[in-house]
């Protein structure tokens, strides 16, 4: 069975989520990291995923970073974008996480974890909803729950807000004042 199947499980699954956590490098990136002579790290964005996290975030869904790498540039992204909880240099994304829904009274089961890699991996075996891209091995995707069908750095995060909001049934309502 695909793991993008809307089935009654993955849309039950779906409806509970208040909480996305999301890597950086390799999801909210295509995961180059250009690295200048002086240090400084540079990474590319993409528009629609932005605007994807800004409307997930309006319906009523909490956002969050978990990366193990530290950027300011991931900083200044995470403020224009309105993400308040960023965690830079996550070497056990696990304990940050469960930290994370301690704080928030959040059960894990009302959270989605999107992740590229295998350091991934213990967070989205225990998120509620873990999604993934086309690129992550295959051991990730055996584990996700959804497996975007946009690559990341190109639309895949854009595409799990949606996928999320769709199941939720705030999609429609986030793009109706651009059908006027």
């Amino acid at each position: 069975m695909s793991a993008n199947m809307m089935t009654p499980n993955l849309i039950a699954r779906t409806q509970k989520i208040k909480l996305v956590a999301f890597d950086v490098d390799g999801v909210m990136t295509d995961g180059t990291l250009f690295l200048a002579d002086d240090g400084q790290e540079y990474k590319g964005f993409n528009s629609l995923d932005g605007h994807g996290l800004k409307m997930l975030k309006s319906s009523g869904v909490q956002l969050a970073i978990i990366t193990g790498r530290s950027s300011r540039v991931v900083e200044q992204r995470a403020k224009n974008l309105g993400i308040e909880i960023v965690h830079q240099g996550a070497h056990n994304k696990l304990v940050v996480y469960e930290a994370l829904c301690r704080e928030l009274n959040i059960a894990c089961e009302a959270t989605a974890y999107m992740g590229d890699d295998v350091v991934d991996l213990p967070v989205m075996r225990r998120a509620g909803l873990a999604i993934s891209v086309p690129a992550a091995p295959e051991l990730v995707k055996a584990h996700s729950h959804y497996i975007t069908t946009r690559d990341a750095g190109h639309g895949a995060v854009r595409e799990a807000c949606e996928f999320v909001m769709r199941a939720q049934g705030t999609l429609d309502a986030a793009l109706a004042p651009y059908l006027k």
